[in-house]
């Protein structure tokens, strides 16, 4: 299910920030959206990660190993290399790997309130509001709210993605997203919604951002002409019912 009003209000509220703050995190570590086009939530395996949870005795260079990185494309190559550790140990795989809008690791499930990694998957693999609740969990138990709330980005990154943040440059991207979306209309969930289930059906309407563009204005109306419903190119009511049930 698509990130609803609730489910972003709510992970606002518990952290003290306002919707921007968290559009400012979702958007760097996944780009705005948890789910992949097949409908699974966007992952990554860290190998450096499964190394340390099995002490090494699968090192390969590729899925194991003490060194972070060899990462290769995202999407379902990511899927491809936990199903090749969940082979050797699948608990530890799960653990290894971030999940969802905020990139939550399987490792940190409990601090993301959930009582284990299977049960917080489980959850994610439902909702973009479960994984949002997640980073508001995780984040709260960080003590990272107010570096959120004060616009830290240094101690918000390095207490969220690690010591390492400046390899990635986290700090430097939040920063400059955060500016974008103080300037424009936040993200309209509406629209969203329908970009997010059109990506599902098949229809290309392009970044899942909440923003009408020519390519998202094509998509529903071929959508709408397909299923014969009123060729508006807005995200209607009856847009949405159709999507949600296609």
């Amino acid at each position: 299910m698509p990130l609803t009003q609730a489910g972003l209000d709510s992970a606002a509220a518990r952290l003290a920030v306002t919707p921007t703050e968290i559009w400012t995190v979702i958007s760097v570590e996944t780009s705005g959206c948890g789910f992949l086009a097949d409908r699974r939530p966007q992952i990554l395996f860290e190998r450096h990660y499964f190394h340390q949870l099995t002490g090494g005795r699968f090192d390969d260079g590729d899925i194991s190993d003490p060194t972070p990185g060899n990462y290769g494309s995202a999407g379902t190559h990511q899927y491809d290399r936990l199903t090749r550790a969940a082979a050797l140990d699948h608990a530890a795989a799960i653990r290894s790997t971030s999940w969802g809008l905020g990139q939550i690791m399987g490792a940190n499930a409990v601090s993301a309130g959930y009582p284990d990694a299977e049960t917080m998957v489980a959850a994610m693999l439902d909702s973009e509001d479960a994984q949002l609740h997640a980073v508001a969990a995780f984040t709260e138990k960080a003590g990272l709210g107010n570096a959120l709330k004060t616009h830290n980005w240094a101690k918000f990154a390095a207490g969220y993605n690690g010591p390492n943040y400046t390899k990635n440059q986290y700090d430097t991207k939040l920063a400059p997203a955060f500016a974008t979306y103080l300037k424009s209309p936040l993200p309209d969930l509406n629209l969203r919604a329908a970009q997010l289930y059109l990506t599902y059906a098949g229809f290309q309407p392009g970044p899942i951002d909440g923003r009408m563009g020519k390519r998202t204005r094509d998509a529903i109306i071929a959508f709408q002409r397909q299923h014969q419903l009123p060729q508006t190119g807005t995200a209607d009511p009856q847009l949405l019912a159709a999507l949600s049930a296609a």
